[in-house]
């Protein structure tokens, strides 16, 4: 297929283009700015990565008038949108309306351009975090003003794609991990990061239940849900290790002690302060022999990013 995709200066979007590529698929990545005017290295990292493989356009934002002329100058067969705004997601002032603007931009411009060049497929990256989605504990309203905002930028592309008989597919991701994850403090950064300075991390939330997942096995489950992506309106909610922030620490700290002779010891403190959700995950598991996907070999990769990173 010839894809148009936003959002590849992304961790998860440096890898779902990296795998569409390895498929054999024409991938076309906008990114908003040179790799050398974003602000850390790893993100120049990746842009620059992508630059090798893909065809990059740079200055370009999903909507503005370069994005809608490079729509109209080719024949698409898919658009993947997994750009969208997070600048200070975690904060309880993020600006939904905003961001809602900047993620679905004269939408109804990119629709019609994007009909005229053949293209009647798009595949839109949701979050586990957003209200409605996942299952869990509560009523699954949304984690915070960032997932109300992937929530509405959802509504809007549902909206305006069935008016044009525009297929529309929900990529929802739940805690990806893996290598290149950053530039945002993660929690297995903070991990592995004591664990090589020989500290000892406090888990402080280990009765939280998330999804983690290697984003080796998301990013082919995102190329099998775009290449097969079914008419009309559908979701795939991909599922990974479901178990608490506690468990998943024994998980972790015992596949990387054997691959990187430390000691990754970590305490576990007596969690008070449950303002998220306790439960929050995805649904769908998948079979990994069918994706050709090994956890060892996903392990063994991480643990060698980390070498190199910490070294």
């Amino acid at each position: 297929m010839k894809i148009l995709f936003t959002g590849g200066s992304s961790f998860t979007g440096y890898w779902f283009a990296k795998q569409l590529v390895s498929a054999g698929h024409e991938v076309f990545v906008v990114f908003r700015q040179q790799s050398q005017d974003y602000p850390d290295d790893l993100r120049r990292q990746r842009v620059e990565s992508l630059a090798d493989i893909c065809r990059p356009t740079f200055g370009v934002t999903f909507g503005d008038d370069r994005f809608l002329r490079l729509i109209e100058a080719s024949n698409w067969d898919l658009l993947c949108h997994h750009a969208a705004e997070v600048a200070n997601y975690k904060s309880p002032d993020f600006n939904v309306a905003a961001a809602v603007e900047n993620n679905t931009y004269r939408l109804p411009l990119v629709l019609d351009a994007l009909q005229d060049s053949g293209c009647t497929k798009v595949v839109l990256t949701g979050s586990v975090f957003e209200n409605d989605e996942g299952a869990g504990s509560g009523t699954l309203e949304a984690f915070s003003p960032y997932g109300l905002s992937k929530a509405l930028t959802w509504q809007m592309f549902r909206y305006y794609a069935q008016s044009r008989q525009i297929s529309l597919g929900k990529f929802v991701i739940p805690n990806p991990f893996g290598p290149f994850e950053g530039p945002r403090f993660t929690f297995t950064q903070y991990l592995l990061k004591n664990w090589f300075d020989g500290a000892t991390p406090s888990v402080n939330t280990p009765a939280y239940v998330r999804d983690n997942i290697h984003v080796s096995l998301l990013a082919k489950i995102y190329l099998q849900f775009a290449a097969t992506l079914a008419e009309g309106v559908s979701r795939i909610n991909p599922s990974g290790y479901i178990e608490s922030q506690g468990s998943f620490t024994h998980r972790l700290a015992s596949e990387m002690r054997e691959r990187l002779g430390l000691k990754c010891e970590f305490v576990s403190a007596a969690q008070s302060d449950f303002s998220e959700p306790q439960i929050r995950i995805n649904t769908d598991v998948a079979d990994t022999k069918a994706l050709n996907w090994s956890e060892k070999i996903a392990w063994d990769e991480f643990a060698d990013y980390y070498k190199q990173l910490m070294r």
